[in-house]
């Protein structure tokens, strides 16, 4: 056979199968082909075992696939990088392992992951806004930044860069910022609910409440059931001292989800300011029953009993609040007051000094008018 004539792809095809059909009692003549011979060998079994690890990398890749879309992330990731391991090159499986640990929130490996594909395909939008979304659960709001404008450069019709964009503001209290990014997200996908909402609560941050209630309202129009939205309108109309429409969106989000603590200590508020401070108890010890950790309805409760004069009762559950989160500023502020009453100036300007460091303007002015500088 004259193996110079033949296509090589054919040659390689032929070969592979003439070796995998040798038998042990033929390798002998294995000592007897020529140079170029042994050089078509070398190359098959090299493409044999190419062919075998990119077969395989595909496996673990379709396998990872399935197990995200069953939000079994952890598991996903080690198929992902099997896929890798196998083929270094398989550009879908380094971005879906940077999504996998975004939504695991192992934002540290996502940036690693990420980064890795970006050296590799640096014009690649959806990396961006992914390791963006890596360095955003970390906090770093910088790097998360500029992420998001390099995929908003490389792809100006992604609306989800535009509303991570937007939410980064938001964190940032840039509350123009914010509206501004999610109003072009909205331009892009003016079904983003997400985008609706968030814009309304920046816009209630600006004191803008009639905008941030007709954004609200667009999405109960898109979506009746979201407790969620119906809670921040019930907090927008508190805001706007309209009490019984706020008592009404509180009780709509309750029906929706009787579980949302939010909504119960958000009603419990409004309970208060409608001076009906028994049902407001009521309110905030079911949103502890709901969420046992919520530090806010503990303080609301010092509160209420402050208002009813039972100051130890005050103390304790200032106390309770304290105890779920320290940096609770309000719970300083009720408890130092709790304490003057008590005559225990001492630890009233403590608490109101707690509360000052905390950044409660009350704190501030309790502990400036009845403690000194």
């Amino acid at each position: 056979m004259n193996l110079n004539s033949i296509n090589l792809k054919t040659t390689k095809t032929i070969i592979a199968l003439l070796f995998l059909g040798i038998s042990s009692d033929l390798s002998s003549q294995l000592d007897d082909l020529t140079p170029e011979e042994i050089a078509y060998r070398d190359s098959i079994t090299e493409l044999n075992l190419e062919n075998e690890s990119i077969a395989n990398s595909q496996e673990a890749y379709n396998r990872g696939i399935e197990l995200f879309g069953l939000k079994k992330y952890s598991q996903a990731i080690k198929e992902f990088k099997k896929s890798i391991d196998l083929d270094p090159s398989f550009t879908a499986a380094y971005y879906n392992k940077g999504v996998a640990e975004n939504e695991s929130e192992k934002f540290s490996d996502g940036v690693v992951t990420l980064s890795q594909l970006i050296k590799t395909y640096p014009s690649y939008s959806k990396a961006y806004f992914q390791r963006g979304r890596s360095y955003q659960g970390l906090d770093d709001y910088l790097n998360a930044e500029k992420d998001y404008q390099n995929a908003i450069v490389l792809d100006k019709n992604n609306p989800n860069a535009f509303y991570n964009f937007g939410t980064l503001r938001f964190l940032q209290k840039d509350y123009n910022g914010a509206i501004q990014y999610f109003t072009q997200c909205l331009l892009l996908d003016d079904e983003n609910i997400n985008a609706y909402n968030d814009r309304g609560s920046a816009y209630r941050m600006n004191e803008s409440y009639a905008k941030a209630l007709a954004d609200y309202e667009t999405v109960m129009r898109k979506n009746p059931k979201l407790a969620f939205v119906l809670n921040n309108i019930g907090t927008t109309k508190t805001k706007m001292k309209d009490y019984p429409g706020a008592m009404a969106a509180f009780n709509r989000a309750i029906s929706v989800d009787p579980n949302f603590h939010l909504a119960y200590n958000n009603r419990g508020i409004v309970q208060m300011h409608q001076k009906r401070l028994d049902d407001a108890i009521k309110d905030f010890e079911k949103a502890l029953a709901i969420q046992s950790d919520y530090s806010p309805a503990a303080s609301n409760i010092s509160g209420i009993y402050f208002q009813k004069e039972a100051y130890e009762e005050a103390v304790k559950y200032a106390d309770l609040a304290i105890k779920l989160n320290k940096q609770n500023a309000s719970a300083y502020v009720n408890r130092g007051m709790a304490k003057e009453m008590l005559r225990n100036m001492n630890g009233a300007c403590e608490d109101w000094f707690k509360a000052r460091e905390l950044g409660a303007e009350l704190g501030r002015k309790y502990h400036s008018e009845n403690c000194g500088n």
